[in-house]
């Protein structure tokens, strides 16, 4: 695979891969905590031939600048302002895990600013600050970088706790490189930044086109919560990719293209 050319906004302050004519309908990947814009090359391979397909670095990751202060909203704000630079109108936007919680706060900000969106693997709500899920989670991701592990030393495990059924072995290795890579301050930062994200009352308003995407083996966005999910916004599909975990795109990217692509080229479809 072609290996896209890094890009930075003129501003300095995001980092992004990009594949495709600039003229097409923009088609924006979010990756989640442990990932970065190279998690989704195979997708700018793909759908680079009919879409301008861009993954942003988050702010913290890649080349991307650091935000001084980390939450969903400033995330969200993060990303209108990337999407203003490249000059990307009406979007797809395509959020997995976290990128779907930033995809959802935008939604909130501005209900018209995105053509249609991609929830993949994502949740409507975190929860609570003082819940015992909630803490429980936040010490096993964060206690052993406390107890002075490296994001180097933990990659190889975290990623095997994240994913299904017989992992594409290429999709494995990049997905050990993109979390071994992740700079430890931004680690922590993305955590915290979970505790108490809640939209689970917005859902309703989400007006656009949505596609719910899920995996049956996946622990951290459980198949069933997402079905559950799917059923509180108005225009939303939802496909369950069965015997994937955490990581669809990485584990199974033909899967997940194929279930992507029915929905963007629906969508482009109608937008022509």
């Amino acid at each position: 695979m072609s290996q896209p050319a890094p890009m930075i906004t003129r501003d300095g302050r995001f980092a992004y891969e990009a594949a495709g004519d600039a003229g097409a309908i923009p088609l924006i990947f979010l990756h989640g905590i442990g990932g970065a814009a190279r998690a989704w090359r195979q997708q700018l391979a793909t759908f680079g031939n009919r879409f301008h397909a861009i993954a942003w670095d988050m702010p913290g990751y890649g080349g991307s600048a650091p935000l001084a202060s980390v939450s969903i909203a400033a995330l969200a704000d993060a990303l209108q302002h990337f999407i203003e630079r490249i000059g990307a109108t009406s979007p797809i936007l395509v959020g997995h895990s976290i990128g779907g919680m930033i995809v959802q706060k935008c939604l909130v900000q501005s209900p018209k600013f995105a053509r249609a969106v991609v929830l993949a693997q994502t949740s409507p709500a975190f929860g609570k600050a003082d819940g015992d899920w909630q803490k429980s989670f936040i010490a096993a991701r964060l206690g052993p970088l406390d107890r002075g592990e490296t994001m180097k030393s933990l990659a190889p495990s975290l990623v095997k706790e994240l994913v299904g059924e017989n992992p594409d072995p290429k999709g494995m290795e990049l997905a050990r490189e993109c979390m071994e890579s992740v700079p430890e301050a931004s680690y922590r930062a993305m955590m915290l930044a979970l505790i108490g994200f809640d939209q689970r009352s917005t859902l309703k308003d989400i007006s656009i086109p949505a596609l719910l995407l899920s995996g049956s083996k996946d622990n951290n966005a459980p198949a069933p919560m997402m079905a559950k999910m799917a059923t509180y916004i108005p225009a939303a599909d939802y496909v369950e990719l069965p015997g994937v975990g955490h990581l669809a795109n990485l584990e199974r990217p033909n899967a997940f293209d194929k279930a992507l692509g029915s929905f963007v080229d629906a969508i482009a479809a109608i937008h022509g």
